[in-house]
């Protein structure tokens, strides 16, 4: 390996660092998703780690198709930060729609005064039933993941196709790897971090408006993402 590559290499991953650290929605979303919906920390690993994948994946394959089509990087640049006007959106409505079925469902009393949940899940509810078992599908994990397969990695783009010029394709997957490592493993960490720390934090008081408060910060990362282009 020569000296620019692994310099290139070592960059990618100090990059992908950053790029993750700066971004709130690459671990906001979890965190406060998982504080909702009470997942478990190995549930919460998972859910973040395949988003992590999906979000990496969808820029190396467009970096990939640019490439050996010969695209101008201006173009392909143009490309993520059109992925990345949707993925904005895409947080803000999701976040918007959950935060009100949130606050409908503080609104569904019951006779003595509570909240039912079985009355909730008989008309409103974030999954769908396995035709063949009938187990319940949970829709708000797929929702992420779709979200982040469009949220674009700006930087991965250029340190793919700078080194696949130079270097060849091994080259551009070792850049690559180093980016994505990074990136996913400061995810998690973050996000394990909160989960493992907000344990601690005591929060019934506030438990009954965790799904209209995680709505809400989605909503509120997204319309970030979008204003300041992080």
């Amino acid at each position: 390996m020569t000296a620019d590559l692994t310099l290139l290499t070592l960059n990618a991953a100090t990059i992908g660092f950053i790029h993750t650290a700066i971004g709130p929605d690459h671990y906001v979303p979890f965190i406060v998703m998982a504080r909702a919906r009470r997942w478990s920390f190995v549930k919460t690993a998972g859910i973040t780690f395949a988003c992590g994948i999906g979000h990496v994946a969808s820029s190396v394959l467009l970096g990939m198709l640019g490439y050996a089509l010969g695209a101008n990087l201006k173009r392909l640049e143009w490309i993520e930060s059109f992925r990345g006007e949707i993925a904005a959106w895409a947080l803000i409505i999701f976040g918007a729609l959950y935060a009100a079925w949130g606050l409908w469902r503080l609104g569904r009393k019951g006779p003595d005064g509570h909240t039912h949940d079985h009355l909730i899940r008989l008309h409103a509810s974030d999954h769908v039933h396995d035709p063949k078992t009938g187990a319940e599908i949970s829709l708000t994990p797929w929702i992420l993941f779709a979200i982040f397969v469009f949220g674009p990695c700006e930087p991965l783009i250029p340190l793919f196709i700078y080194p696949a010029a130079t270097s060849g394709w091994a080259g551009a997957w070792l850049v690559t790897s180093a980016f994505s490592v990074a990136t996913i493993g400061t995810m998690l960490g973050v996000v394990l971090g909160a989960h493992y720390g907000l344990q601690w934090v005591p929060g019934q008081k506030f438990a009954r408006y965790n799904h209209v408060l995680a709505g809400g910060t989605i909503a509120l990362t997204g319309g970030v993402i979008r204003i300041f282009g992080l």
